[in-house]
């Protein structure tokens, strides 16, 4: 018989053994990643291109590769994690797999800036339903000891889908343009062919996916008897005014603080449009924010245990947005370091296509599967051990950012970017298996999508569009990369903290659950 704390904890009576069909499906899952960030990516080679035929600022491209996509992605993942949580993964992904696949195709027939912030947008909500998916499957297939290593290399689908994306886009785009040069089919350019291009296949892809079997789940998990029926409830926690309708079933106290966190944000908006301009970023962004704040009300209410454990959790919190700082330098130098070398550097696209393209998945590639070895080697012995390669992840790249972007050699800026991508991305295994430890099994989908919140609200809205903000007030795309380090501190003094809590915090998850009512 199956003890009840077994059912909890989900790790006591798990085997170290893994099958072949798990392997399998973690293989399964690393090429839908690799799209993802393919379809996610591939405006970053296209960045130059896209900017002088829709006449765009660098602080708009900053917007399309990051608040335009992210925003939506994150405040997404919140009720497609918890549908993950309650209903059929694998039919979920397949779904999102279509979705994405087919808004980055419509990306590449925008014929303006609207346009192609609109088919961002469907990209971010399509995607926002692969890792909430993924994880918690993974987190099924995987025993507990081996689950740093699985999502590592689950992780590395990031980097190889972000380098190749690079190349892609490159020779799609120069291909197309050399034999079309007025324009081909209905007048699409070369950036516009490249989105086709990669957002096409992703439809067969689909189909394969759904051919996986989901497996069994613990009777707690997967419950709700209308799963459909409760993510359009989750969504409306998010969207206004819904998100007031919620708070009115909660009382007098929960509307007021709801209306004021609402007009602070607007406040906010207003003071940020003020400075710099930007009316989409900053409209998304407190938009994005305040749905946040409006789930988490509400999620305590209707899940107190689920809660409990995320949001009043501050490890998690910590981890959280401490690897979301993370991967605002990670994001930013993701979309910049392309434009930067071409525009600053004057090195061609074909060189940098395929050089780094090449140093992003093969740097990301080693540096997620080593991260993930040295998290779960670091856990075994510590139960903090993790939190450890996160902050390596946040301090190592500093030098190299400063030598790559303060030189003007391009060997030596490639070498720098490839040790800049090799440190960061040791902290996207760590991260993501310890807020997967620190939450019970049927909250695995969630907690994935509020790990989500802090690397998109933080990292990729955040990172891409602070480059080019402040490329565009200095004059210097050279300024805006630098800039990243100043965040490297701030992350320390959050991951400190974690790494103090962590160990209390895991070894009360099921005491904590049951407080809550779990």
């Amino acid at each position: 018989m199956t003890d009840k704390t077994e059912q909890i904890g989900g790790t006591e009576a798990e085997s170290d053994r893994v099958p072949p069909y798990s392997w399998y499906v973690l293989f399964t899952l690393v090429v839908v990643y690799i799209l993802n960030f393919i379809d996610r990516q591939i405006l970053s080679i296209l960045a130059v291109d896209i900017k002088a035929d829709l006449d765009l600022t660098d602080s708009q491209l900053g917007f399309l590769g990051g608040a335009a996509f992210a925003v939506f992605y994150a405040l997404f993942g919140v009720p497609l994690g918890r549908l993950a949580d309650r209903w059929h993964r694998v039919r979920l992904l397949t779904i999102g797999l279509a979705l994405w696949s087919a808004m980055t195709a419509l990306s590449g027939l925008a014929k303006n800036y609207f346009q192609l912030s609109l088919a961002r947008i469907g990209v971010g909500i399509g995607e926002a339903s692969a890792s909430p998916t993924a994880y918690s499957l993974i987190s099924d297939y995987f025993p507990a000891r081996k689950r740093g290593t699985a999502l590592a290399i689950y992780s590395s689908g990031l980097y190889i889908g972000g380098g190749v994306s690079l190349f892609i886009g490159a020779k799609i785009s120069q291909v197309w343009n050399a034999a079309y040069p007025g324009g081909g089919w209905a007048g699409l350019v070369g950036w516009q062919a490249a989105f086709l291009a990669v957002g096409l296949p992703g439809l067969l892809v689909a189909v394969w996916v759904a051919t996986l079997r989901e497996p069994p789940r613990q009777p707690a998990e997967g419950s709700g008897s209308h799963p459909l029926r409760d993510f359009l409830s989750d969504l409306s926690m998010l969207l206004p005014p819904f998100t007031l309708w919620h708070a009115a079933r909660r009382g007098p106290r929960a509307v007021v603080m709801n209306l004021a966190v609402a007009a602070a944000m607007v406040a906010l908006a207003l003071f940020m449009i003020g400075l710099t301009d930007n009316v989409p970023q900053w409209s998304s962004m407190a938009f994005g924010y305040y749905a946040v704040f409006s789930w988490a009300a509400t999620l305590r209410q209707r899940d107190p245990a689920t809660f409990q454990l995320i949001w009043a959790t501050p490890a998690f919190v910590c981890t959280a947005i401490g690897y979301g700082l993370v991967a605002l330098g990670a994001y930013a130098l993701a979309f910049w370091a392309a434009p930067y070398a071409e525009v600053v550097l004057g090195l061609p696209k074909d060189e940098l296509a395929f050089v780094l393209g090449a140093n992003g998945a093969a740097s990301g590639f080693l540096g997620v599967i080593i991260g993930g070895r040295m998290s779960d080697a670091l856990r075994a012995r510590n139960p903090s051990g993790r939190i450890l390669v996160i902050m390596f992840g946040i301090l190592a790249p500093v030098i190299p950012i400063w030598i790559g972007f303060t030189t003007e050699s391009s060997v030596i800026f490639y070498v720098m970017n490839f040790l800049t991508g090799l440190f960061a991305a040791t902290a996207l295994g760590a991260a993501a298996a310890t807020t997967q430890d620190l939450v019970l099994p049927r909250m695995r989908g969630t907690a994935t999508a509020a790990f989500f919140l802090a690397t998109t609200l933080i990292g990729l809205a955040i990172g891409p569009y602070m480059v080019g903000q402040i490329s565009d007030l200095t004059g210097s795309m050279r300024i805006g990369v630098l800039s990243l380090i100043a965040v490297a501190p701030i992350s320390l003094v959050l991951l400190i903290y974690a790494y103090r809590s962590l160990p209390q915090a895991e070894a009360t998850i099921a005491e904590r659950a049951r407080a809550a009512g779990a």
